[in-house]
């Protein structure tokens, strides 16, 4: 049998765990010492699976808030409550004493002065509780601890309510079908007289050692809370005093307006059934209002029962679990009789005791109903009754861990004694390991997940990685988890893309702002150009072009305009020259000169800036050509004005004047584009 892992361990830095005490549904308690105020506690902590479930983590949480509040002898105290190494704990008063249920279970019907008292200890911690404006809503002898000094003190406050309160939580009935009011079944609002009832249920399996309803499941068991009528205890136990008998059925009123209107009432009447007193008129009507859909002849016998008032024999605090301590006989003589007559007595009984066992063993007996109960329980009934158990695991979906799930042969069957009862013990809730399906794809991770009972749940996110590809999921891989929990798988819908807005003409500092603001990354690449320097004048990808989210876009920045060395023109022809400006990056410019020269005529005598100077480019460079022009001869002492040849080639002459004949060359400026 695996180790507890918490046994031997200091629970949230103080209380040091020693043994587990019990389990639950819901939580495990553990005996613990406070190392900080040294003394023992009972230490509950919430089960792992139940830790993150917001409605088991309430009802928690409703436990310590509704019991720390309430200050009673006959309540359990509540020390300390709060969260640590992920999980809900209370810190409680440890009790050293067996539950009510156990002691009924292992001892069957309850001494009646005994019942009486312990259930006006109930009385008295219900009462103090409805006082507060608390409604327990689960009383059942499970939820009673019996103390060694006798003593009782009511737990499990997980389901109480502050007032008047509905019964349903997230669409079920809560609380335990045996120990329901009939409001509490119909799902209505519950108040204090509900408790009562619970109590009513609980006295009378005190009394005869069973509960009034009982069945295959639940829903049957809470249908006969609302339609049955119960056999008084009497009928089953015929020492029952008809004063006690009254208080049972009042208390087990399907109308909450007959039971009793409040737990003091109750005790009331429980006082005056143990001095021998006649209980109030209004509960002896209340019984005969119950009695009677029970069926004339029954309601006739019990009403028709003989009225006698005898008080229950005197009560004395018992030793533990029932057992009363024998007076002394302070007389020899009447110690030496009893002797002999107990040695009589005894071979009597032996002899008896050995028929009776025969004709018990082969005698049928009905199989208890240990559905829903925990298995510590349910195998101590059952061996109570002279079974041996055979107890099988399985899981559920709707018991809690350690309850029974069914038996075999069913609750109520008649077999023989030293029969074998198979019970089917619940895990708790199938469980799964989660598969890693990450890199899969998606179709075939619903696949992979659904084999498991898996509720698995696609989003698609933005990755790098393929399209529809499972690049997470949660919970993580190897995780158990219960089978249908839903899984989230993260599935890759590929690279985001955004359109590159057009930041052309904008300074850098500006454009590198806008494109970072969309998620891109931006280089930068410098560039002369005629546009002012820090000008982007140009982008990659261009403008509008969609492109991964993150993506790298390059930037071209205009450095100005640049220089270059004025490239050697002189002695070329005016095309070669032209072309060769061009080609550096300069706007040339033609002038003409005339010359007489042939040689020079179409060729480049000189040019501004000159050869090798540095120029920005695009500047312009002014080359002068020469034209070959004729040579005038001397004339007649006459006057002639100078021919000059304009653009078009043309030849003007202007009117004779007296002056010398001057011959002027010819000059033209073409600026070539």
């Amino acid at each position: 049998m695996a180790t507890d892992p918490r046994i031997g361990k200091v629970f949230d830095g103080r209380y040091l765990i020693e043994r587990k005490l019990g389990a639950g549904g819901m939580a495990d308690v553990y005996l613990a010492e406070d190392q900080e105020l040294g003394r023992h506690v009972a230490l509950k902590l919430l089960n792992a699976r139940h830790a993150h479930d917001e409605q088991f983590v309430e009802r928690f949480r409703r436990e310590a808030q509704s019991a720390a509040g309430l200050n009673h002898p006959n309540i359990v105290s509540i020390f300390d409550r709060g969260y640590a190494e992920d999980t809900y704990y209370i810190a409680m008063e440890y009790l050293d004493g067996r539950t009510l249920k156990e002691l009924i279970v292992r001892n069957g019907p309850t001494p009646i002065p005994i019942a009486i008292d312990y259930a006006r200890q109930v009385l008295a911690a219900i009462a103090f509780a409805h006082r507060h404006g608390v409604v327990h809503r689960d009383i059942k002898p499970h939820n009673v601890v019996v103390g060694k000094d006798g003593r009782l003190k009511v737990t499990d406050f997980g389901i109480a309510r502050s007032g008047a309160s509905q019964m349903t939580e997230a669409g079920s009935i809560v609380g335990t079908a045996q120990y329901l009011s009939p409001e509490q079944a119909r799902g209505a609002p519950v108040d204090p007289r509900s408790d009562v009832y619970s109590l009513g249920v609980v006295l009378y399996e005190m009394l005869t050692g069973q509960v009034p309803f009982t069945g295959d499941a639940p829903v049957e068991i809470a249908m006969k809370h609302l339609t049955a009528i119960p056999e008084p205890p009497s009928r089953l136990r015929p020492e029952v005093p008809h004063d006690l008998d009254a208080v049972v059925m009042r208390a087990l009123a399907k109308d909450p307006d007959e039971r009793y209107g409040s737990a003091e009432e109750m005790d009331a009447d429980l006082a005056r059934v143990a001095r021998g007193v006649s209980v109030s008129e209004k509960t002896e009507e209340a019984m005969t209002h119950v009695l009677a859909g029970a069926g004339s002849s029954t309601a006739a016998t019990i009403v028709a029962r003989p009225r006698t008032v005898t008080a229950p024999p005197p009560y004395r605090p018992p030793s533990p679990y029932y057992e009363e301590v024998r007076p002394r006989r302070s007389s020899w003589p009447w110690l030496l009789g009893l002797l002999a007559a107990a040695i009589a007595a005894g071979a009597g009984y032996l002899l008896y005791q050995k028929i009776e066992n025969l004709q018990r063993s082969t005698a049928p007996v009905a199989v208890p109903d240990v559905g829903g109960e925990v298995q510590r329980l349910a195998v101590q009934a059952l061996k109570a009754q002279g079974f041996s158990v055979n107890v099988e695991k399985d899981s559920s979906e709707t018991v809690p861990a350690g309850s029974v799930i069914n038996q075999d042969p069913p609750g109520g069957s008649k077999v023989t004694r030293n029969s074998t009862v198979t019970i089917t013990v619940s895990t708790g809730k199938p469980m799964v390991t989660l598969p890693d399906v990450r890199g899969l794809s998606l179709s075939d991770a619903l696949v992979k997940l659904e084999a498991l009972n898996l509720d698995p749940r696609p989003v698609q996110i933005y990755s790098s990685q393929p399209t529809g590809t499972v690049i997470g999921e949660a919970p993580k891989p190897g995780t158990q988890v219960v089978e249908h929990s839903p899984v989230r798988i993260n599935v890759s819908r590929g690279v985001q893309t955004i359109t590159v807005p057009d930041v052309t003409g904008q300074p850098y500092a500006n454009a590198k702002s806008q494109l970072e603001g969309a998620s891109f990354v931006v280089a930068r690449k410098d560039e002369s150009s005629e546009q002012p320097k820090g000008t982007v004048i140009a982008s990659d990808p261009q403008p509008g072009v969609p492109a991964p989210k993150g993506s790298t876009v390059t930037l071209t920045v205009s450095s100005g305009p640049g220089t270059a060395r004025v490239p050697d023109v002189t002695t070329k022809t005016q095309a070669d020259a032209v072309q060769i400006l061009r080609q550096s990056g300069f706007f040339p410019v033609v002038v003409k000169e005339a010359v007489t020269d042939p040689s020079q005529d179409g060729i480049v005598l000189k040019e501004s800036p000159p050869p090798d100077a540095k120029a920005k480019q695009g500047s312009t460079v002014t080359i002068t050509v020469g034209q070959l022009v004729a040579t005038t001869a001397p004339a007649s002492p006459t006057t002639t004005a100078p021919t000059t040849t304009g653009p078009t080639g043309a030849t003007t002459a202007p009117a004779p004047t007296t002056s010398p004949v001057v011959t002027a060359p010819a000059t033209t400026t073409t600026p070539t584009p």
